[in-house]
Formats: C-alpha cells, sequence, structure tokens
C-alpha cells in the first residue's frame, strides 16, 4: 500500500462525522461566529448541525448523501468512520494524535458518537439537511452568515480538479454575506498543494472574492494540516 489511501479500501469519498468541539477547533470558532445563520458544506454525518442547532443558531447542512434514507445514511457513516479509523491508527506518522489523547480508540469514539447526534437530529428535524451538493447550491446569494467546508475541497484535489474547486469556492462566496473558511488545505495522502492553492487564489481575486490565510493550530489531526483558507466576496465586505 502507498502512502494515500487506497480507494479500494477508503472508497472514492469518506462519509465522515465530526463533533461540533472538532468544529471548532479546526475552523477557530468563536462564540461570536456562531451566531445568525450557518452553513456546513458538506455536512456530511457529522454532529455539528444538531449540536448548534440547539445553541440557537439557525444551522444547514447540504450533502449528496442526504437524498439516500436516513438509516442507510448512518450505516455508511459508522462504516466509514471504522475504516478512516483504521487507516490512520495503521499510519500514525502521519498524524497527531494529541487532540484525542494519543488513542486511536477515543478518535472512533468521538466520531461515532457524532454520527449517533447526526441520526437523532435528521429524524428530528429533516429540514436542516438539504441533499445537493457542490458546486451548485440551492439557496439564494447572501443567505448564510458563515459557511463552513471540511475535507472535500483540496482533501480530494486528485479527483477534483481545478476547475471543481474554483466553481465550489465561488458558489461557497455567493451563498455567503460574511466568511466561508475551508479546511484543510493538503489532500488525503498529506501533500501541500501551494500551486493550486496560489491558482486558485488567483482566479478568486479576479472574481472580488478576498482570500487570505490563518493558522488554526488548535487541531492538527492531519500532520501539517494547520492552515484554513478564508474567502469573503465584494458584496459581504460591503455589508
Amino acid at each position: 500500500m502507498t502512502d494515500r489511501m487506497d480507494d479500494e479500501i477508503i472508497g472514492e469519498f469518506l462519509l465522515t462525522a465530526r463533533s461540533l468541539a472538532e468544529y471548532r477547533a479546526m475552523f477557530a470558532l468563536t462564540e461570536d461566529d456562531l451566531r445568525g445563520r450557518v452553513l456546513d458544506c458538506p455536512g456530511g454525518a457529522a454532529g455539528f448541525t444538531g449540536e448548534i442547532a440547539e445553541l440557537g443558531v439557525s444551522a444547514v447542512a447540504v450533502d449528496p448523501f442526504y437524498a439516500l434514507p436516513a438509516k442507510q445514511v448512518c450505516e455508511t457513516a459508522l462504516a466509514d468512520t471504522d475504516r478512516g479509523n483504521a487507516w490512520s491508527a495503521t499510519h500514525g506518522e502521519m498524524y497527531l494524535w494529541d487532540w484525542y489523547d494519543g488513542d486511536p480508540e477515543v478518535h472512533r469514539r468521538i466520531r461515532h458518537d457524532a454520527v449517533r447526534r447526526f441520526g437523532a437530529d435528521l429524524e428530528a428535524h429533516p429540514d436542516r439537511y438539504v441533499a445537493a451538493g457542490l458546486p451548485a447550491l440551492p439557496f439564494p446569494d447572501n443567505d448564510f452568515d458563515l459557511v463552513l467546508s471540511s475535507h472535500l475541497l483540496f482533501t480530494y484535489a486528485d479527483r477534483l480538479d481545478t476547475d471543481f474547486h474554483l466553481a465550489a469556492l465561488a458558489e461557497l462566496a455567493r451563498v455567503s454575506r460574511g466568511e466561508v473558511r475551508v479546511y484543510p488545505l493538503l489532500d488525503h495522502s498529506g501533500a501541500a498543494l501551494p500551486d493550486l492553492l496560489a491558482s486558485l487564489r488567483a482566479a478568486l481575486a479576479q472574481r472580488g472574492i478576498r482570500t487570505e490565510l490563518r493558522e488554526t493550530v488548535a487541531y492538527e489531526f492531519q500532520s501539517g494540516a494547520r492552515d484554513m483558507l478564508v474567502l469573503r466576496s465584494a458584496s459581504a465586505e460591503e455589508s
């Protein structure tokens, strides 16, 4: 096996599940950030949407997987969580386990709990979960105060080309009246993507979308994944 995720073991895309605590850390979220209307895209089977809704946030998650029956989504997420966890544990040199107390089983337990939270919220509040995907979202312009996107863009740069990345980032900026935060900026093998990142930032600037890199050292599971990309459109700057 190479040091990149083997499609025969991991699959084309993992349906991942993360907690609010993980989101807070990897996106450097403050209490002020979690106000108004928030979009998670792609949401996967994260417990995040339900957890912040309990805090009074108007939360929406979007993912193509939501077109499937809820039970199937949860079963897929649990299976993908276990496969991803097993792969990470056997490639420990590529990961920093400090956030999970140095224990892959803690990582697995947190992710399973996130799936359970997700499943319960999906059943109770299906309106929060929209079956759609990048690069075309069914929301009006400037609809969200904050947009978060993790572990799709850049992560799967080997199968999502530059045009897809540009269209997806522009779409995320379109539906945001505040910031778009994207994390991580490495591919799934841990490789940095400086050429892709530079070309995207230049193309976005031509569209009037300002970008910056911010360090998010509170969460570094994938070794070297310390930065997030932040987007803010011209219309958001004016609001």
